[in-house]
């Protein structure tokens, strides 16, 4: 079997890692980090945007695993227990928060990729990545089980929210530091971790 695509998706990763703009790469770029030829892009993802639709997919699926990770660590910790709602919070909004603050990290592969998907004029592309929700819905048991008042839905919602929270921290953090008056270390993925789920603790609380 052929090494090649592997070899594009290992290039697509590390420059899209390195540019500013996915307008930087090219297709011979690409085809040069891999040792290979321009055309076997297209040969083996039919296109340099499908390769990084590809690539994005790969890296979030890295990121989904470390959500799963601490979300099995937590059940763990706690048992015959339930888990923290704390934790299992942290599980679900964590990782996006460290990855974006990290600079070895392979967020800069999901941001351009999020670039991408805004101004592509083929939406359907991306929906698969984007709109997948399968990874999200592991959390949806333990949610149910420490706040059995909230119907399934309500909880997707309060979900949803915090996965906004998440996003508007990782990606606005001039806004949010001049909003909190600087009170919060928006370099210290704990310290705003600790934050977000102390915001978002009291949506799965019973109400009065």
């Amino acid at each position: 079997m052929s090494q090649t695509p592997g070899r594009l998706l290992d290039a697509c990763e590390a420059l899209l890692c390195e540019v500013d703009s996915v307008d930087e790469l090219t297709v011979r770029r690409l085809a040069a980090h891999a040792h290979t030829t321009p055309s076997s892009v297209s040969y083996h993802f039919g296109s340099q945007e499908q390769l990084i639709i590809a690539t994005a997919e790969r890296v979030y699926k890295r990121l989904n695993a470390e959500r799963l990770s601490l979300l099995n660590a937590a059940v763990q910790k706690a048992s015959p227990n339930p888990p923290r709602l704390e934790d299992i919070i942290a599980a679900l909004i964590g990782p996006s928060v460290r990855w974006s603050l990290e600079p070895n990290s392979k967020y800069r592969v999901l941001s351009h990729f999020t670039s991408m998907a805004q101004r592509s004029r083929e939406p359907d592309l991306y929906r698969p990545v984007i709109e997948g929700i399968e990874h999200h819905r592991v959390f949806m048991p333990y949610f149910r089980l420490l706040a059995p008042w909230l119907s399934e839905a309500e909880i997707g919602w309060r979900m949803s929210c915090a996965l906004g929270i998440r996003s508007q921290v990782t990606r606005s953090r001039s806004r949010n530091e001049v909003l909190t008056d600087h009170t919060i270390d928006f370099s210290d993925a704990g310290q705003v971790i600790e934050r977000i789920v102390e915001v978002v603790v009291p949506m799965f609380r019973r109400p009065g």
